[in-house]
C-alpha cells in the first residue's frame, strides 16, 4: 500500500501524534502533511482538531487547505474530522466572538449551556442515530472521550449520526456522504475509538 494513501492534515495545531499513533496501532502508515497536493492525492484524509475554531480556520486558510477540504467534501472523498475539525465544517462559531467557518454543513457552533462543567471533559455515551459501517462492531451508547466547550447545532438533523447528552442532547457524530466527523476524540477512546478509525479506513481504502 502506498504510504501516502492515508494523510493527517498538519495545520500547526491538532492532536497529530495521538492520531498518527492510533493509525499505526491499526497496522497502517499515515503521512502527516501540510501539503495540499498530498491531501488531494490521498485515499483517506484525517483532520484532527484541538484548540479554537477561529484559529484553526485562520491556519487552514493560510495553508490553502480550507479550499482543499471543501473540494474533498464536494467530491464526496473520504474525510474524517475530529473535535474542532467537526466544528469548522459548519457555517460559523460563536467561540471568541463570531467566526465564519467552512459552511459545508449549515448550522452554528454554540457554547455549552451555563451551569454545566465546562469544558465537557471525559467519557460520555454516544447514541447511534443511524446504521452505518462506521459503527460496525461498536455497541450503541459506547463511551468515547470528549474535550470541548462548544457544540455543533446542524440545521438539518439528518446529518446527525450520533448524539450525546451533556445537559442537552448534542450532535457528536456527523455523517454526510463520505464525510465523517466526531466531536469526541477516537484516538483517546480506547479499543472502540480504534475500531471507529479502522472502520473508516477499511471503507476509504476499499478493504471491505
Amino acid at each position: 500500500m502506498n504510504d501516502a494513501a492515508i494523510v493527517i492534515i498538519d495545520y500547526g495545531a491538532g492532536n497529530l501524534r495521538s492520531v498518527a499513533n492510533a493509525i499505526t496501532k491499526l497496522g497502517y502508515q499515515a503521512k502527516v502533511t501540510s501539503n495540499t497536493d498530498d491531501v488531494l492525492n490521498a485515499a483517506a484524509v484525517i483532520l484532527p482538531g484541538v484548540g479554537a475554531a477561529g484559529d484553526t480556520m485562520d491556519s487552514l486558510e493560510k495553508l490553502g487547505m480550507s479550499k482543499v477540504i471543501r473540494q474533498l467534501i464536494y467530491e464526496k472523498r473520504p474525510l474524517f474530522a475530529v473535535c474542532v475539525g467537526l466544528q469548522i465544517l459548519f457555517s460559523g462559531t460563536e467561540e471568541q466572538g463570531w467566526h465564519e467557518c467552512m459552511g459545508v454543513i449549515p448550522g452554528i457552533v454554540r457554547r455549552l449551556p451555563s451551569g454545566l462543567k465546562i469544558p465537557h471533559m471525559g467519557w460520555n455515551q454516544v447514541k447511534q442515530m443511524v446504521t452505518h459501517p462506521l459503527f460496525d462492531g461498536i455497541p450503541n451508547e459506547t463511551n468515547f472521550y470528549f474535550v470541548h466547550s462548544y457544540y455543533a447545532n446542524p440545521d438539518d438533523i439528518s446529518v446527525t449520526a450520533g448524539t450525546t447528552n451533556y445537559g442537552i442532547p448534542i450532535c457528536s457524530v456527523v455523517i454526510k456522504d463520505n464525510l465523517i466527523a466526531t466531536q469526541f476524540h477516537p484516538e483517546k477512546s480506547g479499543k472502540y475509538g480504534l475500531k471507529m478509525y479502522s472502520n473508516y479506513l477499511k471503507a476509504a481504502l476499499g478493504e471491505r
